[in-house]
């Protein structure tokens, strides 16, 4: 099948590319190593590794420089109702221990980050999902609204009941980037559908993207409603969304990674049709590599859908089947990248 968007895995000089750090704290684990080499440490965001979904990219590029790079790793879950010092105390560890670079995973840990890269101005910093300022940290932010569109267009194509769903982890910013690109891509695709939006909380401590039970709820209540393709953007809750969909017997489109192919999600795959991507783990890898050249990558780098730094998965083979939406989606791809077609943020 024709691929319709694919996502680089090594972003390196590439001049477009957005790198910001952030991080969250917990437990750690080691890596195999030669010797005291240590290397890339990441702090996950809220949900932590096994979400199938954001955390888990970020974990995807830490195991792919560990295995090139053959050093030392560690990887942080995040704990229950965390402070920003509880963050700042984690990443000074980290960069006390040595481990270089640090990378936070989650706009949650700007404040924390700015602080600790200060004092420690040897090591380098990555965040992502947001900017921190500093001579030492590179922030790797996304077009999440592009994808989003993406999405969008596909859910106008591929919905019968013109109603379609969209479920936000928390009411955030960075959030309303996915509601607002995926809205405007069922509506310029096809005005006569329905968007429902509903977001799980107001804030990530109140567990929005940690609670697939919340995710599972909302996604009833908008099927209840007639929607038949739901999109999430809600970390580990997209699981509940992805279930509640299957249950019913719709579509549930999938985020940040491609959900289709998560083994944790396999016996809901095939009612995933299509996830709105982000390379994570290419942006990880690419900060680690940077540092392993020597040449550490600092600043504001942006992954947008002309990098491929972000992008829409047709692992599913039914979505081939949907009339019109690989064709649709490429059209749309196209216009965004030569700048035709504009994509909202709010």
């Amino acid at each position: 099948m024709r691929r319709i968007s694919r996502l680089t895995r090594v972003a390196v000089g590439v001049a477009s590319l957005a790198l910001a750090a952030t991080a969250c704290g917990g437990t750690s684990s080691g890596g195999d190593g030669g010797g005291d080499d240590k290397g890339l440490a990441i702090a996950y965001d809220v949900g932590g590794k096994g979400d199938q979904s954001f955390n888990d990219a970020a974990y995807a590029g830490l195991e792919r420089a560990k295995k090139e790079f053959g050093y030392k790793t560690a990887d942080i879950e995040p704990t229950d109702g965390e402070t920003d010092a509880d963050k700042e105390q984690r990443l000074t560890s980290l960069a006390k221990q040595g481990y270089n670079p640090v990378i936070g995973v989650g706009f949650a840990y700007g404040p924390a980050m700015k602080a600790v890269a200060a004092k420690y101005p040897d090591t380098t910093f990555g965040i992502v999902d947001s900017v921190v300022e500093g001579k030492n940290v590179a922030s790797l932010v996304f077009a999440e609204n592009e994808a989003s569109y993406l999405a969008g267009v596909t859910a106008a194509k591929a919905t019968k009941t013109n109603t379609v769903g969209f479920v936000g982890g928390v009411n955030v910013p960075l959030i309303h980037k996915f509601q607002a690109g995926y809205e405007q891509g069922v509506k310029d695709t096809n005005p006569k559908v329905k968007v429902i939006s509903q977001y799980l909380t107001q804030t990530a401590e109140e567990g929005g993207f940690a609670s697939p039970d919340k995710g599972k709820a909302a996604a009833e209540g908008q099927i209840e409603k007639k929607a038949d393709v739901v999109y999430a953007a809600a970390g580990l809750s997209g699981q509940g969304v992805i279930e509640a969909a299957a249950k019913a017997k719709v579509w549930a489109i999938g985020v940040d990674s491609d959900q289709y192919k998560q083994g944790a999600l396999a016996k809901y795959k095939d009612s995933i049709l299509t996830s709105a991507l982000k390379d994570i783990d290419g942006a990880v890898f690419a900060l680690a590599k940077s540092v392993e050249d020597g040449k550490p990558l600092t600043g504001t780098h942006t992954f947008d859908l002309k990098s491929d730094g972000v992008g829409l998965s047709d692992s599913n083979p039914k979505f081939a089947e949907i009339p019109g939406a690989e064709e649709a989606v490429a059209k749309a791809k196209a216009g965004i990248v030569d700048g035709s077609i504009k994509v909202a943020t709010e």
